[in-house]
């Protein structure tokens, strides 16, 4: 009995020094823990959606919401020359993430959980640097800013100094890619200028800026001084030495002007008012450029306006005998090779005669038939004779000529003399006399630009001719055209649909019925200017009646505007044959971007547009084609003072 009694105390003081020790373990731990378990996470770190597992998070010991700080957010923006400043949350709001590379000049920040349970805040900053003070006033508050936070984040835990420090570094890595970068932009430095007028201007039109008129007054002197030192450089090496000075002067009177003015939206109001006159204002350069070369475009220039006065004067001093041109019976031979020009431009019809001839492997096969207009016929015969184009076959006619040309057999002849046509092009009473003012060129009254409709009327001895304008260059041999089979179609020429402009529908009126019923609006269009004409299958399929028939029914041009082209394009609907690009490359007019390549392989190349070679408008890289074909030191270009 006393033995039994004596095992139960040994149980229990046994179970008491066993259990006691553990039930003490377990609740301390519990009430470890729990903290931890119940703790509400910021949203930059839960793990929802991420893939992150809960243990990796836990095992660190985290922040809690009111230890998070956002970066600073304000950055030089080095793109945009401007501050470009970050919408930042009060400390404990969950800001909303940023898509990477959002925007190359914004504030990254991103939270990790690096694999050796690391925390590591990474911040991007980019910042221009600039030479010889030129920093703005945004850029010193930057600086301070940045100091600030450098010397706050020795008062923090380990964790902020590593933070810090790593902000710090990536601060330096910027400013020295931004160095590096002004070494890329080289004008950097006046762009800055320009900046700070333009902001400067825009203090000058603030109500608390012009109350204080003594700041204003040394406002409006510092920019004059700015303005003087910038005057017309480009480069930042053709500013003066005493830029930085000027400069560091005007970000001065800037930093006192932000102190004077503190409402963001009056200085918002003005930079969308001084926007809004910008863009007017380069609306209005833009229509007076477009007007101005038009004009250039019609202009006849001093030297051109010499050169028929001269040759004629001189023609008219010739005996009969020695007006006549040799060579004349293979005017009318079908197996020799037939061009047709219609220009009054002495000087291009010349480099178009010159250019074929000299790159035909047998000139002497060539016939060329230029038909001017009275005014330009002794001339243009005048210089031919001075100049002959080697052993090729010339013939000069002007239209009076043709008495069959007259009102009652053309139609565009009775409109182009007809005093509505009249009105259009020389009437002062237009709502808007500028508007459409491509198709109000003088030239599209002359018949010469028509005649090209008039070929087997005109040489009715002839199957096939090829049509040049007087602003092609031709570069090789053309006598491969005459033997391409056009498979009954009437026209050869290259397609120039390869931009949308090319089409049908940039030519033609659609919303007229009589149009959208007979016509594909995107059809490729066809260039006028080197076409090959088989007049034989021109005078089977009575072509010249259809071209009539149009033109009665563009009477008030409501189907298409003025031009040749596009009744070229409804005359010869369907029966135009596309020739190989090589044949004829165009753009030289107006795009200076035509491929080098294509111009070097071309057969001829074209001038189209309002840049031509002998305007002072012309584009210069293109010139040298057309100019190589005359002789400058010509007697008659000398005295007129017509040089390359």
């Amino acid at each position: 009995m006393v033995w039994t009694r004596r095992r139960t105390v040994l149980l229990l003081l046994l179970a008491l020094t066993v259990l006691s020790p553990l039930a003490l373990y377990t609740s301390r731990l519990s009430a470890a823990l729990n903290p931890i378990q119940t703790r509400d996470f910021p949203g930059e770190i839960t793990n929802q959606g991420r893939g992150v597992k809960a243990d990796k998070l836990n095992a660190l010991p985290l922040e809690t919401v009111s230890s998070l700080k956002e970066p600073v957010g304000v950055v030089f923006s080095e793109e945009l020359g401007g501050l470009a400043k970050e919408s930042t949350g009060s400390e404990g709001q969950e800001l909303p993430s940023r898509k990477a590379g959002e925007h190359k000049s914004r504030v990254l920040s991103e939270v990790t959980a690096a694999a050796d349970g690391t925390e590591v805040i990474e911040q991007v900053t980019r910042q221009e640097a600039q030479d010889g003070g030129l920093a703005s006033a945004v850029s010193d508050e930057q600086e301070k800013t940045t100091g600030s936070q450098q010397q706050s984040s020795s008062e923090e835990t380990v964790p902020k100094q590593t933070s810090a420090k790593v902000v710090m570094d990536n601060s330096q890595a910027a400013r020295t890619d931004g160095k590096a970068k002004s070494s890329v932009l080289p004008d950097t430095r006046i762009r800055n200028i320009k900046d700070q007028l333009i902001k400067a201007k825009v203090y000058l039109g603030l109500g608390s800026i012009r109350a204080n008129s003594q700041y204003l007054k040394d406002l409006r002197q510092r920019i004059r001084e700015v303005q003087k030192v910038l005057g017309d450089a480009s480069k930042d090496t053709d500013l003066p030495k005493n830029a930085n000075e000027k400069v560091k002067a005007l970000e001065q009177m800037l930093i006192k002007g932000k102190q004077m003015q503190d409402d963001c939206s009056i200085v918002v109001k003005k930079l969308r008012a001084m926007l809004h006159s910008a863009e007017e204002q380069l609306h209005a350069h833009k229509k007076q450029t477009v007007f101005l070369t038009q004009l250039a475009a019609k202009t006849l220039p001093k030297g051109l306006h010499c050169l028929p006065l001269r040759l004629a004067n001189e023609y008219f001093s010739l005996d009969p005998g020695q007006q006549q041109f040799p060579n004349q019976h293979k005017l009318s031979n079908p197996k020799l090779y037939h061009y047709a020009l219609f220009s009054d431009n002495i000087l291009a019809t010349a480099v178009v005669v010159n250019s074929t001839v000299l790159n035909a492997k047998y000139p002497s096969d060539h016939v060329f038939h230029i038909i001017t207009d009275r005014l330009n016929y002794a001339p243009m015969r005048m210089w031919f004779l001075s100049n002959p184009p080697g052993k090729a076959t010339i013939e000069v006619q002007h239209i009076g000529e043709f008495t069959w040309l007259n009102d009652s057999y053309s139609p565009v002849l009775k409109q182009l003399g007809s005093q509505s046509m009249i009105d259009y092009y020389f009437g002062t009473n237009h709502a808007n006399p500028d508007s459409n003012l491509k198709y109000r060129n003088p030239k599209y009254l002359s018949i010469l630009n028509h005649l090209r409709f008039y070929l087997p009327e005109i040489y009715p001895k002839l199957d096939k001719i090829v049509f040049l304008d007087d602003d092609i260059v031709v570069k090789k041999d053309l006598t491969g055209l005459w033997s391409i089979n056009m498979k009954g179609k009437v026209n050869g020429a290259v397609e120039t649909c390869g931009e949308g402009f090319h089409r049908f529908d940039r030519y033609l009126n659609f919303s007229n019925p009589v149009i959208a019923k007979n016509f594909d609006p995107h059809a490729c269009g066809w260039a006028f200017g080197m076409n090959v004409f088989d007049l034989a299958e021109w005078k089977k399929q009575n072509i010249t009646q259809i071209y009539h028939s149009w033109q009665k029914l563009n009477q008030d041009r409501s189907l298409w505007k003025l031009g040749t082209l596009p009744p070229g394009l409804i005359t010869f609907w369907n029966k135009t044959f596309p020739l190989s690009r090589s044949w004829h490359v165009l753009g030289l007019g107006y795009n200076p971007h035509v491929n080098s390549r294509d111009i070097e392989r071309a057969a001829s190349i074209h001038y189209n547009g309002n840049m031509k070679p002998w305007l002072e408008i012309g584009l210069p890289k293109f010139r040298s084609y057309w100019s190589k074909y005359l002789n400058y030191d010509q007697h008659f270009l000398r005295e007129c003072n017509i040089n390359p």
